[in-house]
């Protein structure tokens, strides 16, 4: 039986330097023609990060015709500030926001609200739905978050999300389809109805996933730790192609289980992520409009 061939959508990062901008447009003019429902673009605190972001979001939308979703934090900024940046998007003709409580800003270990800005994630959706021309995409966790107490308190959290005005979840990238699935299923216990997104990590080297997953509350099996110090200890291609496999494999369960979206974090390198997807059937088309 053939397998269902899933939406797919992909997450960027603004650029900070020249090079860095080179590869940005070369990653997304590489996957635009996969047709992807669309694409995001991280954002950071401070305002030379949210500037980039938005020369990325808007740059992208106008020049590879993606459809971009923006990446909004409740970080350093007022609540005017920040939805003067939605205004700024609506007038771009950006119409999708992923709306996001934020990491702590550089040098700090918590979290610290703004004396005049929003407390978390779900003040910040609540305002942002209230304008009602925005698609509001939230933030997700099949593992508990570094500030929660349980999965039981973020799938609360989730739900409080979704009734503020969030019609889609992202979720954080994991290891094990089985992670996701208990995570889903809870969620549907919970009357959470809208769609959850399971965030894929294309393992670009073995030494960053793991850092990036303690940062994130990702767990790291045995299996994985064991397979990779064998594939590392054979050299770069062998790492490669573990990554690559794995990340097919976990791509098949999620939509043997019944996963039809799936959105991969790119970390502006594209290759990978167009092996796995043609490995999954997602077919590129010519797209005479992309820049």
């Amino acid at each position: 039986m053939a397998r269902t061939t899933p939406k797919i959508s992909f997450e960027f990062f603004p650029p900070k330097t020249l090079d860095a901008s080179f590869r940005l447009w070369e990653t997304a003019r590489a996957l635009a023609p996969l047709s992807p429902d669309f694409v995001s673009v991280t954002y950071g605190a401070g305002g030379t990060t949210r500037k980039l972001t938005h020369e990325a979001v808007t740059t992208i939308n106008r020049h590879y015709k993606l459809n971009v979703a923006a990446h909004l934090t409740c970080v350093e900024a007022t609540r005017a500030e920040t939805m003067d940046i939605v205004q700024s998007y609506a007038d771009a003709g950006i119409r999708e926001i992923v709306a996001l409580r934020g990491d702590a800003p550089k040098g700090q270990d918590r979290f610290s609200q703004h004396p005049d800005g929003f407390a978390n994630s779900i003040e910040l959706i609540e305002a942002i739905a209230a304008r009602g021309d925005m698609t509001i995409r939230a933030g997700a966790y099949p593992e508990p978050h570094p500030d929660s107490a349980d999965t039981d308190a973020d799938v609360a959290w989730l739900k409080r999300k979704i009734d503020a005005g969030a019609s889609s979840a992202i979720t954080q990238f994991f290891f094990d389809a089985e992670t996701f699935f208990r995570f889903r299923d809870k969620c549907v216990a919970a009357g959470i109805d809208a769609p959850i997104l399971p965030g894929i990590l294309p393992i670009q080297g073995w030494a960053g996933a793991k850092r990036f997953a303690a940062s994130c509350g990702t767990s790291v099996p045995a299996w994985a730790e064991q397979a990779f110090a064998k594939a590392v200890a054979q050299g770069p291609e062998a790492e490669r192609a573990l990554a690559t496999d794995i990340c097919v494999d976990l791509c098949e369960k999620l939509i043997d289980g019944g996963v039809d979206r799936l959105h991969f974090y790119t970390l502006n390198r594209p290759e990978m992520t167009q092996q796995v997807c043609e490995a999954l059937g997602v077919r590129a088309h010519h797209l005479d409009a992309v820049a």
